[in-house]
């Protein structure tokens, strides 16, 4: 069955590159194997996509890219360049790749002219941010313009993980933990929730945000969520229970997860037109991932909306 996958990872020099400067802190293979293909967009990708009846690919830059940057001009500028270097590669594989953004968004008004300039020059279908910039979380109110200016571009946003400002005391002591294991999805979903209850889509009720891993556990707890809600009583009065918002303004995809019961419990939380195929490629492998969806217990009809449909719809392909 034909795929879209929107996780879908590549790296160009003059960036941060996490793996490089720690090379002991993964398996040896699984380290040769990405740092070879981050770099790399002809024959290893499109081989891996072709074996996983990947159609298209949207690529966006490896964590942390540009949030990395401390100094917001330079950020600025790299972003720039970051994206004009992903749309040379695109435009050299047209049918195979789209790009998501690189923003720097230490200057807001600066990301959201790079938004723009991004989907309406170069083709892009909206931007992967990965998660807060220097400790400033997407929530903080520098940040509405932005949201505004997205909105009425109309294109989703990605929400990727990220490392914590500070690693909590709990993940001391056990390497991988504070990380991939289990850190960025605490991270992660506790960023997208700072988005619900900032009021942030009653105010822009259109917008949509993309989770990868299967929504980084928020579809498994959302009648909690809404309990806790009505006890704790947040400052922000919100119009709709924050499941509402989870249900409404995001998308998951099944990046990084490849287990059909996390999958099936997902789309019995959010409905089967709220999940979407991926990979995070390189980090995942291709062939694995696609064994998974094309062997899950779903109809050809979900797992078609799944692997294609609703990414086709999100992205406007």
């Amino acid at each position: 069955m034909k795929k879209i996958a929107l996780e879908e990872h590549f790296y160009v020099d003059g960036f941060l590159h996490p793996m490089k400067a720690n090379p002991d802190r993964s398996d040896p293979e699984f380290h040769r194997y990405a740092v070879e293909r981050l770099p790399e967009f002809d024959a290893l990708r499109l081989g891996a996509m072709d074996q996983a009846g990947i159609e298209i690919s949207v690529l966006s830059h490896y964590a942390p890219g540009v949030h990395g940057e401390r100094d917001a001009a330079a950020a600025v500028t790299a972003a720039r360049r970051g994206n004009d270097l992903l749309a040379g590669h695109v435009a050299r594989h047209p049918t195979r790749y789209r790009g998501f953004a690189m923003l720097a968004m230490h200057d807001p008004k600066a990301a959201a002219d790079e938004l723009e300039r991004a989907v309406r020059q170069l083709g892009f279908k909206g931007a992967l941010l990965n998660g807060h910039t220097q400790g400033v979380y997407l929530d903080d109110p520098r940040y509405l313009g932005f949201w505004e200016r997205v909105a009425a571009l109309d294109v989703p946003i990605y929400l990727h993980p990220t490392h914590p400002v500070t690693l909590p005391a709990v993940f001391e002591g056990y390497p991988g933990l504070g990380g991939a294991m289990w850190g960025w999805m605490a991270e992660t979903g506790g960023h997208a929730l700072r988005l619900v209850l900032s009021g942030l889509f009653d105010r822009l009720p259109k917008l949509t945000i993309i989770l990868g891993h299967m929504g980084e556990a928020l579809p498994f707890l959302l009648w909690r969520i809404d309990s806790r809600f009505k006890i704790v009583k947040p400052k922000v009065v919100l119009q709709k229970p924050p499941s509402h918002y989870i249900r409404e303004n995001f998308m998951v995809t099944t990046a990084g997860t490849f287990a059909s019961d996390p999958l099936l419990c997902t789309i019995a939380a959010l409905g089967d037109d709220r999940v979407m195929f991926s990979v995070d490629y390189p980090l995942e492998y291709s062939d694995l991932a696609a064994q998974f969806i094309d062997s899950a217990p779903l109809s050809e009809a979900v797992r078609a909306r799944i692997c294609y449909g609703n990414a086709a719809r999100i992205l406007k392909i």
